[in-house]
């Protein structure tokens, strides 16, 4: 499988996180058939072309922390699209307890294209 494969099976995983709720690198790479490459998702949802609609910035670190160091523009932008769906950033990360994306996986597995 080459990367633009790859990549086609993250940003599919990653449109399905539903509005409200936010996902980690690891759990989109393992929801995406690529275990242990989490990097490679933060990787893909640079090179998103503009026509997809990719929600990236419901991707977060495992500590729910966003990736972009705080106050910056990425991390402004990324706090308030978040915020735009209801999902509370505070000090530049979310609590994943309250808003981390639990997928029912067979669904999950019936909807993806892979």
């Amino acid at each position: 499988m080459n990367n633009d494969q790859k990549y086609q099976r993250i940003w599919q995983t990653v449109q399905k996180i539903p509005a409200g709720k936010v996902a980690s690198y690891g759990q989109i790479a393992d929801l995406a058939g690529l275990p242990g490459r989490a990097r490679l998702v933060g990787k893909s949802l640079g090179y998103v072309p503009k026509e997809l609609l990719v929600p990236w910035y419901r991707v977060l670190r495992s500590s729910g922390q966003l990736a972009f160091p705080k106050g910056s523009e990425q991390s402004q932008l990324q706090t308030g699209l978040l915020q735009q769906e209801d999902v509370v950033v505070l000090n530049n990360r979310v609590r994943l307890r309250e808003f981390l994306w639990q997928p029912d996986l067979a669904e999950l597995l019936f909807s993806l294209e892979f």
